[in-house]
């Protein structure tokens, strides 16, 4: 091999190695949080659960600023089945929301519906048991709308905007193609795409695997 080929070859690397840490870069390449089942709780049911005034703890913040996940667990039971520990994320919300995946859902006979969070009218409860009392939900459990928290930075360079709805398309051994993904956009979050853990396995997807956001779907 000659000093002309090795140059080109040598050019060749360097070119390829730019294109790939652009691509990591890019904006429409976003990072993947898989949600396992857990709940957030307003004072009033922490109050009841875990003893008058009490006040969660927090053991590991979330990717999303001023989340995390807490110390304090509680059991779950629902018409068929119970899950008897379920992590608490805070901090405390104005009402209790119960996030669970379909395959959850059927295992302790639950129909909920696929819902953005917080958009809990007409949902189903369930029952929550903590060391020191029971609550009753008469609803607030949901399956969660996959979504993608962006920056409006991040929305203003892939032109989304609040509300809007992408695809997004995922590689590896069992690509796919999610739709009706939704977009929440505030300068409080962190660039992430959510999706629960029946989505993540069928798509083989792990924490932190970068996947593409391709153009809004129009309605």
């Amino acid at each position: 091999m000659n000093k002309q080929e090795k140059q080109i070859i040598e050019q060749i690397v360097i070119n390829t190695v730019k294109k790939l840490i652009e691509e990591k870069d890019a904006p429409n390449r976003v990072p993947v949080g898989i949600s396992n089942k857990h709940l957030h709780l307003s004072q009033e049911h922490v109050d009841i659960l875990f003893g008058e005034g009490h006040q969660l703890t927090n053991i590991k913040d979330t990717k999303q600023p001023g989340q995390f996940a807490c110390d304090e667990c509680v059991r779950i039971i629902g018409p068929k089945g119970e899950f008897p520990k379920v992590r608490v994320l805070g901090p405390v919300r104005n009402e209790t929301q119960v996030e669970l995946s379909a395959t959850d859902c059927r295992t302790i006979g639950i129909k909920a519906p696929i819902r953005e969070s917080g958009k809990l009218e007409g949902t189903p409860g369930c029952t929550l048991i903590g060391p020191e009392g029971t609550v009753v939900l008469d609803h607030g459990v949901i399956i969660a709308l996959r979504h993608i928290h962006m920056t409006p930075e991040i929305a203003e360079q892939l032109n989304l905007k609040d509300g809007d709805c992408v695809g997004v398309e995922t590689s590896g051994d069992r690509p796919l193609l999610f739709r009706d993904v939704l977009i929440r956009v505030s300068d409080k979050f962190a660039y992430e795409m959510h999706v629960d853990t029946d989505e993540a396995n069928a798509a083989g997807l792990k924490n932190n695997d970068l996947i593409k956001v391709l153009a809004k779907q129009e309605k």
